[in-house]
């Protein structure tokens, strides 16, 4: 692979493109030559991160290193395709983000700045919640389907229990996630209660927890 040709790879990977359009054939030489056009894209971008100053800066560079996490996680699930390293890409996305919005919280101050911080890790909490569901469901269908593959012309039951018994998993993982994302939106609510005082204060987080109540 030429050196323009892994770039583009790289910058592919950087941008977060679809695992599944680049899991073909990937040989060893061209996740190697990727793998140095992702740090050679970081490298311009911490040179370019030079030319800010103060928390513009600090973005930046917070963003450049996202950026190349994100690529490498992209680069192993492409190399080596599986449910558990898509995951670990979009880990890598939910990590990535929450580090530049935290960052971009410091341009603030006070409880707008601390309500800043609490929505960026409500995000990273729905994100990461939301890849746990992705994963427990595609991991369990695919089991199902595989045991519902060796029950076809033995028992038709089983296939049946087994594809039941994966919407179970996914159920349950889906109320995990809500649970998670319900408790990350309530914090959120609360903080911004913290700019009241008084009865509005008592009344503004008597009425998130109600709206964020389990139902």
């Amino acid at each position: 692979m030429n050196q323009p040709t892994a770039r583009a790879l790289a910058l592919t990977i950087g941008l977060g493109f679809s695992v599944g359009a680049m899991a073909q054939a990937m040989t060893k030489l061209q996740y190697n030559t990727a793998q140095t056009g992702i740090i050679d894209n970081y490298t311009l971008a911490e040179v370019a991160c030079g030319s800010f100053a103060g928390n513009a800066r600090d973005v930046c560079q917070v963003e450049a290193r996202g950026k190349q996490k994100l690529a490498t996680a992209a680069l192993k699930a492409a190399y080596t395709p599986s449910e558990a390293a898509s995951y670990q890409v979009r880990l890598a996305r939910a990590d990535a983000n929450h580090a530049l919005s935290r960052e971009k919280c410091d341009d603030l101050a006070g409880n707008a700045k601390n309500v800043c911080l609490k929505e960026a890790s409500a995000a990273a909490v729905r994100a990461k919640a939301n890849a746990k569901v992705h994963m427990k469901t595609a991991m369990a269908h695919d089991a199902a389907y595989a045991k519902a593959s060796k029950a076809q012309g033995v028992a038709d039951e089983k296939a049946a229990q087994a594809l039941a018994m994966a919407d179970e998993i996914s159920a349950a993982a889906r109320k995990d996630a809500a649970d998670e994302t319900r408790t990350a939106a309530l914090a959120v609510a609360k903080e911004k209660c913290d700019a009241l005082a008084g009865d509005a204060k008592g009344n503004c987080i008597k009425d998130a927890t109600a709206r964020f109540s389990k139902p």
